[in-house]
């Protein structure tokens, strides 16, 4: 096989502190009860996180607009946050709306950052960026179905997200890590939308051996395997023989240190009835069983992997494929600004007046 160029020399790709834009997983929903704030931290940036009297959760940053108290240590009023510090409260929005030495409604630019929140698999996800382009990722197969899910295990890597997505279409360790047969794992990559990029197998059950004749009679065509990736930290995962696929869901993000923390979720579409409830239950079970084995298979690798991608040959036309789809796309402004590293000039202040006060 002839050698590709070098993908080395990334720009997104296995890059600590680029976050692409897109849903990252914040927390479990039963974390942030109602009326309640809690300090949290995602991806290098602190957020103050509510859950309004109206059950809605709110995502700000962390920092009082007035002197940066943490608004974490704040308290809920109604579906607004109030600072512990000077009392000033903020809106869902960001916007403050209430300064209590002031009276009137707070100038318009006094506001803090306000993150897109959604609730969906029994989690909190904040999207990285200014306006979601699309709702939480679901597996293709599931998309438009009602869904029942069931929130596996955590774990975490010594690697970067996307570098942890990388094994799942990683057809050669499959054949040398997992002693599969080399016919049964053939991908295509297909790029869906500026965010998105999927993976099907297209190789079939060998028939060379008498567990291979008697598996292959589950799968009419290939063996199911196919995955959806997003924003190079986000993978869904659907396997199984012909009668009953299993869907898997893998929610990553990096930590402080670099390193991939991770949440499984296990989803199947939604059957009605006390039978149907029986029926998810024990599909979605037998599905996190097999989650572990996506999950910490392969740990010997994660534990002290250096990913240099110097030398891709064609049978990696699959990672090939994922690293040029998230070099295309659209980096977050998501690193907190800098505030305290160095000093600014002094300047002039104007005391704050309340909105449609005039100069005495």
């Amino acid at each position: 096989m002839s050698a590709l160029p070098s993908l080395s020399d990334t720009r997104i790709f296995n890059r600590p502190g680029i976050v692409t834009e897109g849903w990252y997983w914040l927390a479990r929903s039963s974390q942030i009860r109602r009326g309640r704030v809690k300090a949290l931290r995602l991806i290098g940036r602190d957020l103050a996180v509510y859950r309004g009297h109206d059950g809605r959760v709110v995502a700000l940053e962390a920092h009082c607009a007035h002197m940066g108290a943490h608004l974490g240590e704040g308290r809920v009023e109604g579906n607004e946050l109030r600072c512990f510090f000077h009392h000033w409260r903020y809106d869902a929005q960001g916007r403050c709306s209430d300064i209590p030495c002031l009276p009137g409604t707070p100038p318009e630019r006094i506001r803090v950052r306000s993150f897109p929140v959604s609730e969906r698999y029994g989690m909190i996800w904040v999207w990285a960026g200014d306006t979601p382009r699309h709702p939480v990722p679901e597996p293709p197969e599931l998309s438009g179905t009602q869904i029942d899910s069931l929130l596996a295990n955590r774990f975490s890597k010594h690697c970067h997200p996307s570098v942890v997505l990388v094994n799942a279409i990683d057809e050669q360790h499959f054949h040398s890590v997992h002693n599969l047969p080399g016919s049964i794992l053939s991908m295509e990559a297909t790029p869906n939308g500026p965010h998105n990029i999927q993976f099907a197998n297209t190789g079939r059950m060998p028939r060379e051996r008498w567990l291979g004749r008697l598996l292959s009679r589950f799968y009419r065509d290939a063996l199911t395997y196919r995955l959806s990736y997003w924003y190079g930290t986000l993978g869904t995962v659907t396997f199984g023989p012909d009668f009953l696929h299993l869907h898997l869901l893998f929610a990553l993000r990096q930590g402080d240190d670099g390193s991939t923390e991770g949440q499984t979720i296990v989803l199947t579409h939604r059957r009605r009835g006390p039978l149907g409830w029986i029926a998810n239950r024990a599909i979605l079970l037998l599905t996190a069983a097999a989650s572990r084995y996506f999950a910490h298979g392969d740990t010997r690798v994660f534990r002290t992997i250096r990913f240099d991608f110097r030398h891709p040959i064609a049978a990696d036309r699959s990672v090939i494929a994922f690293i040029r789809h998230l070099e295309q796309q659209p980096v977050a402004m998501w690193s907190e600004p800098d505030t305290g590293s160095r000093a600014a000039p002094l300047r002039p202040l104007t005391p704050l007046r309340r909105a449609g006060q005039g100069n005495e």
